[in-house]
């Protein structure tokens, strides 16, 4: 696998037997990787961003969600966590190379069923990641946790288009995805109609909120005969004042509790394979809180 190792120092520890972190129980050592459960990819790009003309910064994103992630206390929750974290994606080259380097990283470590989490960069990495699950699941629930669509018709790839090319190609089922948390004032009417023909489904912010998102999220994933689940966590579905250093920030979206509480749901079912965060930008945060927001959604994810 092409991976480049991440820093020690982001491995945090406070040398505490009474008190220990995650950054002291993760491992990174290959030869520990078979008796891993989880394991951490980052993908340090934002390429796709820029194509899609957003604002740069989200390439250093694994590293600062890493700095907060190590930082977490290991709860009774966490105490079996069996999680391996083997650094970072290859960035070299063009978005496409970039991809591929991925798309083959990721069908490497789900065919060794392992549960996967996977830090962007950007949204445009949906596409590789799902395209790799595809391989190994057919049937498969895909919920994009964002405020956009993401099915841009471009005929260059870039943040905006990875669930055109996934629908487009074959990778997922119309009737299996699912857009949660979308701002109806932040998409394209022409792109509401793609998905409403081709038979997926658009929860707007509005509609969640009065149905519940516990119930509504429980409901779907339960009445789902799948083989495998798919979260993408576009960090941009929550709103500014939570969480400042997006891609793409606006006033209205998901609180943090709301949005942690999605992970709870869609991460206690075992059929969960991947968790993928995306569009966290460093640059523009506010003392590392997106970052932190992020971090949480993963321990969420893995607690047991």
């Amino acid at each position: 696998m092409k991976l480049s190792s991440i820093r020690n120092e982001l491995f945090y520890s406070r040398n505490d037997p009474n008190d220990q972190r995650l950054g002291d129980i993760v491992m990174s050592d290959i030869y520990d990787y078979e008796k891993t459960e989880v394991v951490i990819v980052g993908c340090p790009q934002d390429i796709g961003v820029q194509r899609n003309k957003g604002r740069a910064g989200a390439d250093k994103a694994p590293e600062e969600i890493r700095k907060a992630l190590y930082k977490y206390p290991v709860t009774h929750e966490h105490s079996n966590l069996k999680i391996f974290d083997s650094g970072d994606i290859k960035t070299s080259g063009t978005l496409e190379e970039i991809h591929k380097c991925l798309f083959k990283v990721v069908r490497s470590i789900i065919a060794d069923k392992k549960k996967l989490i996977i830090l962007g960069g950007g949204n445009d990495i949906s596409y590789p990641d799902c395209a790799a699950l595809s391989m190994q699941y057919k049937n498969l629930l895909v919920f994009n946790i964002d405020r956009h669509l993401d099915v841009r018709s471009d005929k260059i790839r870039n943040s905006g288009t990875p669930y055109f090319q996934l629908l487009e190609e074959g990778y997922i089922k119309p009737e299996l995805f699912y857009e949660f948390g979308i701002n109806s004032f932040a998409n394209s009417p022409v792109y509401i109609k793609y998905l409403e023909e081709k038979g997926a489904h658009i929860f707007y912010l509005a509609e969640i909120r009065k149905h519940g998102i516990k119930n509504l999220l429980q409901q779907i994933i339960e009445n789902s005969n799948v083989d495998s689940i798919f979260c993408g966590f576009d960090m941009d579905v929550v709103r500014a004042v939570d969480a400042p250093g997006v891609s793409d920030s606006s006033p209205m979206g998901l609180t943090a509790m709301e949005v942690c509480e999605i992970a709870d749901i869609a991460a206690s079912d075992p059929r969960t394979k991947i968790i993928e965060i995306t569009e966290v930008n460093p640059k523009h945060d506010i003392g590392g809180i997106t970052s932190k927001l992020a971090a949480n959604i993963i321990m969420r994810a893995l607690a047991k």
